[in-house]
């Protein structure tokens, strides 16, 4: 974490990159509003006044670990980023075309390997939970999963921003915050850009970005 409080105190313009699947992507499900990655960029270049610094987001809707490892280089690679953002999991836990626990975190171990040999920071994320009763072996395999992504982030030092962990602190409030079982709406995005400012240390209450707006 104190690399990233660098890093957003730098003089010399900051590539941050968000790479995962649908969640991140931001597709869809946020019917034409603003996603957190959105939302971080306009936290960081216009309200903290980093204006030359860039915010990429290679996410792609369906993408498991395997396709970040084999898009690695076009996706990340190429732009040179100094901090990569990673969110991943939902897909590879499903078991029709998903990854198994074992592939699962030997692709994450893998990823951050890269992220970290092309000179980056990788930031592993949890992501939201399943809406409960509605799929609940998918809900607990997905659970099963974020431990190992914790795990991983635990092994290798590297930060991670417990996002499950902040919503089941908010568990009333995942029926507002879903477009549907798995996907987050406008009000989920805020409650990741809510929780991703406050653990970088820029969370402002009279900000409108860090406002999380709960209906």
């Amino acid at each position: 974490m104190d690399r990233i409080k660098k890093l957003l105190m730098a003089d010399q313009p900051v590539k941050w990159l968000f790479y995962g699947d649908s969640i991140t992507h931001g597709a869809l499900h946020t019917f034409g509003r603003r996603d957190y990655v959105e939302l971080f960029a306009e936290r960081v270049r216009f309200e903290l006044g980093r204006t030359l610094d860039a915010v990429i987001n290679t996410a792609i809707s369906g993408n498991t670990t395997r396709e970040l490892l084999q898009t690695f280089d076009m996706r990340v690679a190429q732009f040179k980023p100094q901090a990569v953002f990673i969110m991943i999991g939902m897909n590879d836990c499903n078991k029709l075309n998903g990854v198994d626990e074992k592939a699962f975190e030997s692709n994450l171990r893998e990823l951050v390997r890269n992220i970290d040999r092309a000179a980056a920071l990788p930031i592993l994320q949890t992501t939201c939970p399943i809406l409960p009763g509605r799929a609940p072996r998918l809900a607990s395999r997905l659970n099963d999963y974020m431990k190992i992504l914790r795990r991983v982030a635990a092994d290798t030092g590297w930060p991670l921003i417990d996002h499950t962990a902040f919503w089941e602190q908010h568990a009333d409030r995942w029926f507002f915050w879903m477009s549907n079982d798995c996907h987050p709406n406008a009000y989920g995005h805020r409650a990741f850009a809510t929780h991703l400012f406050q653990a970088l240390g820029i969370h402002d209450p009279s900000s409108q970005t860090c406002r999380l707006h709960l209906p």
